[in-house]
């Protein structure tokens, strides 16, 4: 397996499960009364959390709504569709 390949799959990997941390955020929102420092809630909480806040400052909630999950979600979506996706870079350079 050549590094290119490992690399492809290790991005692709990262990425989805980055989304789906992202995606059980977004799901979180809906249960203001979950402890995120908790377990399991903190399995989903320390990862992304890094990334949240700084979107939350420049976005504030919208009609009480956090959208900074969703706009993650978007995020690593297209980085992964562009690094690996049928016609991503990295799938180009192979």
């Amino acid at each position: 397996m050549s590094n290119l390949a490992i690399a492809s799959w290790t991005v692709g990997l990262t990425l989805g499960l980055m989304t789906l941390l992202f995606i059980f955020r977004i799901v979180l929102t809906w249960y203001p009364q979950a402890e995120l420092n908790k377990f399991p809630f903190s399995l989903v909480y320390w990862p992304t959390e890094p990334f949240l806040a700084p979107v939350r400052k420049l976005v504030p909630p919208l009609g009480g709504v956090d959208i900074s999950p969703i706009i993650w979600v978007g995020i690593t979506s297209l980085l992964r569709e562009l690094l690996v996706g049928q016609q991503g870079l990295l799938k180009m350079m192979g």
